[in-house]
């Protein structure tokens, strides 16, 4: 039987193929080589989770504590002014997990700070302020959210509107700002209830000392008889008084949900668009069932069951009430939901409920189509009936 024959032979430009892959194989990369690179790069860029060493504790006030945290064995990945990280923490059996702005600057590659203030009744904050100490170890989400400054969008003019622990992110891009010595104008108005609360007080007069382009006002809600400063909270009249160019500039605004919807609405009295004001879903608002939209026939306390649908094909029964998140009840009976903002805006704690009806607040960002699919966000739903619970 005769040799089969090569047509490639006969193929033209063939020849000029064959010296040019001759070529390559002699001088050329080999990718193989390189196998797995991409991923390491992902990893290292976006890890699903780190292990940080806190390296030091700094106490901020008498309620609030800076945690520095390192990493050994791998470079902390990058991030932008203005995120957060997630920690998760395991309490008396209970895994749960709480973001935390980085309150430094991104141009320290070093470590990252968190800056944690005691909230009352508050499960992880206390447990981080009162139990966590330095060497411990704390595992934690890569750098997550969306509040930073985009240079192609949102201008030059910067006025950041703080309240309490929420002048952490604001920290990050002041520091950054600052340091890399930018064509910003900034201005922070800093609400507090006395000076004692207020953080970061002193580097922030020296930081406005050293760069005209940053401005600062600390607004005392209820100051003590002896401090001294502008008093009342941050409303149209104080904005309209401090900020020179207001349609011209972009609102950033941190802190209690309270806080929040009051200065957004004092900005949209000015004539500010919705565009020009970013905002942090800072923290979930515990007094939920003061929503206009919160049923008034259904008490916090009132009972509830959840049947939550396993994987595995076991049913688990939960009971809980209506003023708790059907997020935190699975995790006080043990059952981990991936999650990382906690405020019903990054749609990681998503699950599907197959019955049952829930209260979702309109800072809930359900998208149409989970809606449609039966889709909740577990963080910020309560569980107006008893509910079936699919988890994946």
């Amino acid at each position: 039987m005769s040799a089969r024959k090569d047509i490639r032979e006969e193929l033209k430009g063939y020849q000029e193929i064959k010296k040019e892959m001759e070529i390559c194989q002699k001088y050329g990369r080999d990718y193989r080589t390189q196998r797995g690179l991409k991923a390491a790069i992902i990893d290292r860029l976006h890890p699903r989770q780190l292990e940080l060493t806190v390296s030091e504790i700094i106490p901020e006030n008498a309620n609030t504590k800076t945690l520095r945290l390192t990493a050994s064995g791998r470079a902390l990945p990058p991030f932008l002014p203005g995120q957060y990280i997630s920690v998760t923490v395991q309490i008396d059996g209970v895994r749960t997990s709480r973001p935390y702005s980085i309150s430094s600057s991104p141009t320290q590659t070093a470590y990252y700070d968190i800056t944690v203030g005691r909230v009352k009744d508050g499960f992880v904050s206390n447990y981080l302020l009162d139990e966590v100490k330095a060497g411990d170890t704390l595992i934690t989400s890569g750098p997550l959210g969306n509040f930073y400054y985009n240079p192609l969008f949102h201008g030059t003019k910067l006025v950041f509107l703080a309240g309490g622990t929420g002048i952490t992110p604001f920290m990050s891009m002041i520091r950054t700002f600052t340091d890399q010595n930018l064509d910003l104008d900034l201005l922070l108005l800093y609400g507090c209830r006395s000076v004692k609360d207020a953080l970061f007080l002193q580097e922030l007069k020296e930081r406005a000392e050293r760069h005209p382009n940053f401005k600062f006002e600390l607004v005392l809600s209820e100051p003590d008889p002896d401090d001294q400063g502008r008093t009342g909270l941050i409303d149209a009249n104080v904005i309209k008084e401090l900020v020179d160019d207001i349609g011209g500039s972009t609102f950033y605004i941190c802190g209690p949900s309270a806080m929040q919807k009051f200065c957004t609405g004092q900005l949209e009295s000015l004539g500010v668009r919705r565009r020009s004001i970013r905002r942090e879903a800072f923290t979930s608002p515990n007094d939920v069932f003061y929503d206009p939209a919160w049923p008034k026939n259904v008490s916090p306390d009132q009972p509830v069951i959840l049947t939550v649908q396993r994987p595995s094909g076991e049913t688990v029964t939960i009971q809980t009430q209506a003023g708790e998140p059907v997020l935190t009840a699975l995790e006080k009976a043990g059952l981990t939901i991936p999650n990382a903002c906690r405020t019903g805006e990054c749609s990681l704690c998503r699950i599907k409920m197959t019955a049952g009806e829930v209260f979702q607040p309109s800072t809930a960002l359900v998208r149409q189509s989970d809606r449609l699919l039966g889709y909740i966000h577990s963080c910020r739903a309560y569980p107006l009936t008893d509910l079936t619970l699919v988890i994946q």
